[in-house]
């Protein structure tokens, strides 16, 4: 009988500012029903309030937050590493330091990759000699199919949104979602891209910032 599962979410893949964040979160299989009834699910389907309600509640629970900064996700992508790579790299990090705290049998990802089991690969590539036979269960929108899963989008997106916080009181000004098609972001690009302060969590590979013509940034500036 499977007793202790984890889910494993991200949030911030897509935006140009600010971190990737990675969440693992670990429970007894036996606690899906009550994650379910105090209405835990895919971050994207909850209002913020409630989202930072079930945060705090899932914050008791084993978990994991990885941060991946912008600085890093900009030097990798000069090296040529893909952001499916990036991402598997740090769920790989991740589960490592869930498996410090608990070890866990079962792990449900939510995979980027339109095949899921390559994603998986992905991940196993980066994994310990004792973490070899821990089962991954990779599947597109695993974030909707189990509430574990769920529990870390909840986490990671709780994070994420307090850096973009924090972002936001360091110019006094909103700078929207941080994604691409977001206006107030393009916006927030435009008049502050040539700030020192922003530099760092400006993700300079992305298209939108090439074709913003935004002063560029050399890798020797962020260290």
């Amino acid at each position: 009988m499977i007793r202790m599962i984890a889910g494993v979410d991200e949030a911030g893949r897509g935006p140009v500012i600010g971190p990737l964040i990675i969440g693992v979160f670990a429970c007894h299989a036996s606690e899906e029903k009550k994650l379910k009834r105090w209405g835990v699910k895919d971050s994207k389907l909850l209002s913020d309030s409630k989202r930072e309600a079930l945060a705090e509640k899932l914050a008791g629970y084993p978990h994991v937050l990885v941060e991946v900064s912008a600085e890093e996700i900009t030097r990798f992508m000069r090296n040529k590493t893909s952001l499916n790579d990036v991402e598997a790299i740090k769920v790989a990090e991740a589960l490592e330091k869930l498996y410090k705290k608990q070890e866990v049998e079962r792990v449900f990802v939510d995979s980027p990759d339109s095949v899921p089991k390559k994603f998986e690969h992905r991940i196993r590539k980066h994994l310990s000699f004792k973490l070899k036979g821990v089962e991954i269960v990779s599947e597109n929108k695993a974030d909707v199919k189990y509430v574990v899963a769920g529990a870390a989008s909840i986490l990671a997106k709780s994070q994420r949104e307090k850096r973009v916080l924090e972002l936001q009181e360091m110019f006094g000004e909103e700078m929207g979602s941080g994604y691409p098609s977001d206006g107030r972001t393009i916006s927030f690009l435009k008049k502050h891209g040539g700030d020192k302060r922003l530099k760092k969590h400006i993700r300079w590979e992305w298209d939108t910032v090439k074709r913003l013509k935004l002063t560029e940034v050399k890798l020797s500036e962020f260290f």
